[in-house]
This record gives C-alpha cells, sequence and structure tokens, in this order.
C-alpha cells in the first residue's frame, strides 16, 4: 500500500521537531471531536475508522517521502532520521463506525508520545471528518426513502478518486443498497448497480434500437433509460419489448417533473399488467426530493442519488477539531472564545427509556461505554467489523433514535452533558 506519510500539513512536522528539540516527548492525548452539528442536522453517524486504521498502518516515511521533505531546506538531518524511524505505535480509543453521534462526543482519541501523536492530526481529521460527513448526510436520505431502495450514483461528481470510493463505503454504511462504484465494490464489497447513459440510446438511430441491443447484451437485467427524448414515448417502447417476451426488470428517468412522470408511467405499466416493474428516479436527487416526492404519492421504487450525497451539498463540512486534552497525566484545555475544549481521556455512556435515548454524557475515560480500544502500542488488538455488521449497528441505532430527531427539519437540540 502507498506511504500516507505526506497527507499532513508541514506545520505537524515543524511542530514535531521542535517539541523534539524542546524535550517534549511525553505522553499526550488528542481527543476528536466535532464542536457544532451543521444547523441542519439533528445527528451525525461515526464513519471512517477503519479507513483511518489503514491510513496509520501505511503512514511511514521512506526514500521517496525523506527526499521530498530534504528539497525543502526546512528539515535537520537528525529529524529526518526520525522520521525514517517513524511508526504509529500510540493507543487509539474510537466510537465504532455505524453509532450515531453528537456534538463535543471524542470519535477518536489517540494517546501516545507528544511529537508522534501530533504528526497524524491531519490524516486523522481527514478520514473521520469526511466519511462521518458522508454517513450522516446518507442517514437522512435513509429516513427520507421511507425503505425505497437508495444506490449512490455520486462518483462522477465526488471531490476525488478516494472520496468517490469513501463516499460509496460510507452511504452503504447508512442504509443505502449499492453503488455505481466499481472500485468500492471491488474493495469493500459494497453491492453494485448500473444501467445506461443516455449516450448509448443517442448512438442508435432509434431509442427502440437501443433497448433492443442493450436487452440483447444483458437479457437478465434490462433496466432502459426512457427520459433521453420523451419519457411517455419510452415508457410505450419498454411496454413493447415486454409484449414480444423481453423481461425489463425496471426503468429509469432522470429529469423533467419526476413527481408527474412517475405517476403515469407507473399507469401505463400497470394499465397494461406490468406492475413489477421498477421506477427509478436519479438527477440531482437529495432526501429533500425524495422526501416531497414519496409525500406526493409518487411511485418511485429506487433513487440513484448522485452529487448531493457525495458532496453533502447542504452541509459540505463539519466542524471538527483533533485538540491536545492532556500532557504527562496533567489536564489541557483551550479556552478561545467559541472553541473551549474538554480536558482528559474521555468515554461516553448513554442513557435509555424504553429503547429509547435520552441525553449522552462525556465524562473522564473509563471502560463500559460507546468508546472503545481499538490499537494498543500501534497494533490492532479489537477485530473491525465486517460491513455488514457495521450497517447493521447503524440500523439498531436508527431504531432507538427519538422520532423528533429522525426529521429532515431541526426543531430540538439532542441533550449532551459534558462533565
Amino acid at each position: 500500500m502507498p506511504s500516507t506519510a505526506t497527507v499532513t500539513d508541514l506545520y505537524e512536522l515543524t511542530m514535531a521537531q521542535a517539541y523534539l528539540e524542546a524535550g517534549k516527548t511525553g505522553r499526550a492525548v488528542f481527543s476528536l471531536f466535532v464542536r457544532e452539528l451543521p444547523k441542519n442536522r439533528n445527528f451525525l453517524v461515526a464513519c471512517g475508522l477503519e479507513p483511518l486504521i489503514e491510513a496509520l498502518q501505511s503512514f511511514r516515511f521512506r526514500e521517496e517521502e525523506l527526499r521530498y521533505l530534504k528539497s525543502l531546506g526546512v528539515f535537520k538531518s537528525w529529524f529526518l532520521d526520525y522520521l525514517e524511524s517513524y511508526q504509529f505505535r500510540s493507543d487509539l480509543y474510537a466510537i465504532g463506525e455505524g453509532r450515531i453521534v453528537f456534538q463535543n462526543e471524542p470519535l477518536v482519541q489517540v494517546e501516545g508520545t507528544l511529537p508522534e501523536v501530533q504528526i497524524i492530526e491531519t490524516v486523522t481529521i481527514n478520514a473521520i471528518q469526511y466519511s462521518t460527513l458522508i454517513a450522516s448526510k446518507s442517514a437522512r436520505c435513509y429516513l427520507a426513502s421511507r425503505g425505497k431502495a437508495l444506490i449512490d450514483f455520486g462518483l462522477r461528481r465526488a471531490h476525488g478518486f478516494d472520496a468517490g470510493v469513501l463516499g460509496a463505503r460510507a452511504s452503504y454504511i447508512a442504509g443505502f443498497v449499492g453503488t455505481s462504484n466499481l472500485m468500492a465494490g471491488m474493495k469493500y464489497g459494497v453491492p453494485v448497480f448500473g444501467t445506461m447513459a443516455h449516450s448509448f440510446v443517442m448512438i442508435f438511430e432509434e431509442e427502440e434500437e437501443a433497448f433492443r441491443a442493450f436487452a440483447k447484451s444483458f437479457p437478465d437485467r434490462v433496466l432502459l433509460l426512457i427520459d433521453t427524448y420523451d419519457t411517455i414515448q419510452g415508457a410505450k417502447k419498454a411496454i413493447n419489448l415486454m409484449k414480444e417476451g423481453v423481461k425489463v426488470v425496471g426503468v429509469r428517468i432522470d429529469s423533467g417533473d419526476v413527481e408527474s412522470l412517475s405517476k403515469q408511467v407507473r399507469e401505463l405499466f400497470d394499465r397494461e399488467g406490468y406492475g413489477e416493474v421498477k421506477i427509478v428516479v436519479s438527477g440531482g436527487v437529495d432526501e429533500m426530493d425524495i422526501d416531497l416526492w414519496l409525500s406526493k404519492g409518487a411511485p418511485i421504487d429506487i433513487f440513484g442519488v448522485g452529487t448531493r450525497l457525495l458532496t453533502s451539498a447542504d452541509a459540505p463540512y463539519l466542524d471538527i477539531a483533533y485538540k491536545l486534552v492532556e500532557y504527562e497525566g496533567k489536564p489541557k484545555m483551550k479556552l478561545s472564545p467559541g472553541k473551549k475544549t474538554f480536558p482528559y481521556k474521555r468515554q461516553v455512556v448513554r442513557h435509555y427509556e424504553n429503547h429509547t435515548m435520552l441525553y449522552d454524557e462525556v465524562i473522564p475515560y473509563r471502560e463500559g461505554g460507546l468508546v472503545e480500544l481499538y490499537c494498543k502500542d500501534g497494533r490492532l488488538i479489537r477485530e473491525l467489523p465486517p460491513l455488514k455488521d457495521i450497517r447493521e449497528t447503524f440500523m439498531e441505532e436508527l431504531s432507538k433514535l427519538p422520532p423528533e430527531l429522525k426529521s429532515l427539519e431541526k426543531s430540538v437540540e439532542y441533550k449532551v452533558v459534558v462533565t
């Protein structure tokens, strides 16, 4: 696996060199948490721990990285020697993936020598922030979908290849049935789905000719894109094929008045006795669209959600921080207005009533809460669950969420008590 050591900011390394020269090599604890939820989020879904651990395991300064750092003319030769022997040897505590989390809760805590845990700040924030962001957006889509299937279509508009893959993984954890992204399928086992593009239809002289060509190549998975020219006429052409014996499993609508078109298409298929044909909708879809269409009775079976999902368009970042909370057993706190932090390594204890979440307490660390030890001295000591188990954790957590927090609007604030 390629080195991730330069997935960091310059100042992480300049601070590390200065720490070493000043003899500041004691044991430190850094805590990663979200200060405030975005204004339109009632909760977050913890995600990204497995990718983070993968990144930390390959966080090594090899010949290529060291040669580049030397060329900057910033670092002393003895510090480059230190980096050459650098390896993640710290303890890593985290809230497991798929768990529902809130503001001021320690998603990840790292404990080790000060220079070592300082150096991994950037990669830790990056790994957890994006996956948690997309899992949380996906959960909103899942809540809006009322049990209808959701597929991630966002790779082409994701902010980079890695974002597309990690976004597909996060969306599957938070309720999506799969993705169009083959790399996510290969790397993480996310189920993959696909249909056809408008270019496929346009390359043939007749729309129906395109449909026949696709059906000939994939007779067991005929899902036709019917809105290239005229959606209703496209649906009628799909019906013609079915009357000839072609098994059409579904049609996709990618534009237009989705509510009206889906109702007309559903009526056409039902009238001809093809009620089993699924209607798939895509094209700029998000949870607000899903909620609106379904509330108006649109007979949509599957939603392809892309651009607005993998960019989390309405809330494109989290106010996330990785802060020093303890050094050599002493508390460390930041007192800046609006950016105050709490000291010491922490645990999260969740309180329930009738299997429904009531409030969370963030307390000094002890065993027996949401925070668990995953790495000891850099070694993974807890088996990371398969993706399907993380998905089941999310579903179980969601079932315990108070009804008011399942709304797409934000009317209440879940209580988190920091003691």
